[in-house]
């Protein structure tokens, strides 16, 4: 049986990690909101051709990338704690909120969603291990990804890609608009990735 998936490429473009003939960044938007996003990522992750976290900060003006496990000393989280925004950690741990626009009009500031972004267990030790960020409420979608067709193994059948949850919590936040035009982006990524492994070749095969 022919093996569908396709050697990695050795040049692929250098925003949207895709082949180059498949490159998707004519259809990243640009988004200025009010809502600061703020991807806490692995260095491990940022390897990975699937990551979608850096996709969705190419797509949102007001955002920043902090970078964990760079080197021997633990990262500082601590400056991006600031009166000016509501921070919320968004993270699915036993006592987390879900996001709803009942809890966002509980505070008139502009809210800065901290995300991390990795594997399950990368992830996980943003929530346990900074201790500056012990005090953030943790907030979760409800939202359940039913869609069959995935970039990588989630480690619940319910789970997202980084940037398909950025989609849904912005949408609580900003808007069904906001939401609308970062999961079109998220399915280009999504479409091009598996073309690429010989899985699809069009989207009529879905």
């Amino acid at each position: 049986m022919k093996n569908l998936r396709q050697r990695k490429t050795k040049d692929p473009c250098p925003e949207c990690y895709l082949h180059r003939n498949l490159c998707i960044c004519a259809q990243i938007p640009s988004l200025n909101l009010k809502t600061k996003v703020c991807l806490v990522v692995h260095a491990k992750e940022l390897k990975r051709t699937t990551n979608t976290g850096r996709l969705a900060l190419k797509a949102l003006t007001n955002s920043e990338m902090k970078v964990r496990g760079l080197d021997h000393e633990a990262l500082d989280l601590s400056p991006l704690l600031s009166e000016t925004y509501r921070t919320l950690l968004f993270y699915p741990s036993e006592d987390a909120k879900p996001l709803t626009p009942e809890l966002v009009a509980e505070d008139p500031r502009p809210i800065q969603l901290i995300v991390p972004d990795g594997n399950w267990r990368q992830a996980s030790k943003v929530h346990y291990r900074h201790q500056e960020l012990k005090d953030l409420p943790r907030v979760m979608i409800a939202t359940p990804n039913e869609s069959p067709l995935k970039m990588r193994a989630e480690s619940t059948e319910e789970g997202m890609a980084t940037l398909q949850a950025i989609a849904h919590a912005l949408g609580v936040i900003e808007g069904e608009d906001v939401k609308a035009t970062l999961l079109k982006l998220y399915n280009a990524k999504l479409m091009a990735t598996l073309k690429g492994r010989g899985v699809i070749k069009d989207q009529s095969e879905i």
